[in-house]
């Protein structure tokens, strides 16, 4: 049983599996397209608030140093992404990685890792952009939303989230007409984004004190230890608790502004649309994660500038800096850019989330039905409407608290899989032709496991519960399922000489 649970799905036929006329996606991205896609989005909320948090609750001005150091972790996982992403040009991401390395379980496991990521990933943005558009009608248009329609936040009795919803609808239908248009669209607002974020930047450079600075690292202040569930998981288990500020609470706060990066490895989920992927899955991944992490460290070192750390907001630190330096302007001017900003945040991780779910339908462990691509526009729309239309009911109804530590377990959780897989294929299969290779096998990748699992940790334990109680779920539907209507299965288990037997294909 053991060997079926791990057997590996050949390079070569998952390359062949993208030719089949039916499951095949059109090929119209370049190296610009996909540095856009993870630019529009890493960029988002956390580069708006976690700035102000971390700076006030954990690092100080020092939290330049958090944002370098959260890069550095990202980067070692990225390196390892790109590798795989030009060696293995499929759909599907961290799944199709280890379903070619490690097996099919583990395949499944990822899969089902990602798919829970990118859902709750696209709720909880699209909740998180409905509450900057119903302040901007409130403020600007004096129109307030009533309670009903606001979402769950707040509500006291029944609460739907109605602009979240239509967000996510509208998104869908962009999905479904098009890679090309869906990377239009992303320019166009990827390009406000920056340039409301460089405004930010250029103009706090300008108001910036430098005795704001001082200390560039705080004295350390310990945390105590907490024995609750909402505790850090590494607490429960070494009763270890981590301090704030000093030096250990740069990494403190890296494990805080670690989330703000959430989202680049969507790239990788576009490899099988993209024109040249030996060359431009790299330059994407890479580029993106370079681009995010300077303007990340930039918008830090001007905030920390303009206004004491002591002083800053947790929830809106740029627009209250510019209000407190007698610049308020520039406060809506940065409200806009969230808003906008948000927009391809919640579009990319429909889009990674689709392209999961479409590979792991082509390979038989999910209904066969939603493999097949639109006849015109070359796309996954079954899947894409099916988990647009469910995304848009949950973030109707989604609480921001609950589900936002569940995205970033299952983001560390990817990294890990694919740097293990990253070694594996290196020994199972040097032949294959690897444009780009990961520097350092095997040093690289277990510094970005062991990277990845020290922040794991640090979330807090419900957060591992939900997360177990999840992939316990994931293996009902694998062995219920999953495991008997595997193509992969099928192949193997059809006797010499004869024909396997087809895949349930419902059109």
């Amino acid at each position: 049983m053991s060997s079926t649970l791990f057997r590996t799905k050949k390079v070569e036929q998952s390359i062949r599996d993208t030719e089949e006329p039916e499951h095949t996606l059109k090929k119209s991205l370049s190296a610009l397209d996909l540095t856009v896609f993870g630019v529009g989005v890493v960029i988002g909320t956390g580069i708006f608030v976690y700035t102000g948090s971390v700076a006030k609750l954990s690092a100080g001005p020092a939290i330049s140093l958090s944002f370098v150091v959260a890069g550095v972790v990202c980067a070692l996982a990225a390196l390892c992404y790109a590798e795989f992403a030009s060696t293995v040009p499929v759909a599907g991401s961290a799944y199709t990685f280890s379903y070619a390395s490690i097996g099919e379980l583990p395949a499944w496991i990822i899969g089902w890792d990602l798919v829970l990521e990118f859902a709750l990933g696209t709720a909880v943005v699209a909740v998180g952009w409905s509450g900057y558009f119903r302040s901007f009608l409130d403020n600007n248009l004096g129109w307030q939303v009533p309670e009903v329609l606001g979402g769950r936040d707040g509500a006291s009795g029944f609460g739907f989230d109605l602009f979240a919803a239509l967000l996510v609808l509208a998104l869908t239908c962009v999905l479904v007409l098009g890679m090309k248009l869906s990377a239009r669209v992303t320019t166009v607002v990827v390009a406000i984004k920056v340039t409301v974020v460089l405004i930010v930047i250029i103009a706090g450079a300008f108001i910036v004190k430098s005795a704001n600075y001082h200390p560039f690292i705080p004295p350390a202040e310990t945390v105590p230890a907490g024995n609750s569930l909402k505790a850090p998981l590494i607490q429960l288990i070494f009763g270890w608790a981590p301090s704030n500020f000093g030096v250990m609470g740069i990494f403190t706060g890296a494990s805080i502004v670690f989330f703000a990066f959430i989202g680049f490895d969507v790239v990788a989920t576009a490899a099988e649309e993209t024109r040249n992927p030996q060359r431009d899955m790299p330059r994407g991944i890479l580029g993106s994660l370079l681009i995010c992490t300077t303007l990340y460290v930039a918008v830090s070192i001007v905030v920390t500038g303009m206004l004491k750390y002591t002083e800053l907001s947790v929830t809106a630190p740029l627009a209250e800096a510019f209000k407190a330096t007698g610049h308020p302007w520039f406060a809506g001017v940065i409200s806009f850019g969230a808003t906008i900003g948000l927009i391809t945040v919640c579009m990319i991780l429909l889009l990674g989330q689709t392209r999961v779910f479409f590979a792991m339908s082509r390979d038989g462990l999910l209904p066969r039905f939603f493999s097949h691509t639109h006849p015109r526009f070359r796309t996954p729309y079954r899947p894409t409407i099916l988990l647009g239309v469910v995304i848009a009911i949950v973030s109707g109804f989604t609480s921001l608290e609950t589900l936002g530590e569940l995205v970033n377990i299952g983001t560390l959780f990817a990294f890990i899989v694919v740097a293990i897989s990253v070694v594996i294929l290196r020994r199972t299969r040097p032949d294959l032709h690897r444009s780009f290779r990961t520097p350092w096998v095997p040093v690289l990748p277990i510094l970005s496991v062991l990277a990845s699992l020290w922040l794991m940790l640090n979330l807090p334990t419900e957060t591992w519960l939900r997360f177990g109680i999840w992939m316990a779920i994931g293996f009902v539907v694998y062995f219920l399922y999953g495991r008997s209507h595997s193509r992969l299965g099928r192949q193997e288990g059809a006797p010499a000489g004869q024909a396997p037997k087809p895949p349930i294909d419902t059109n």
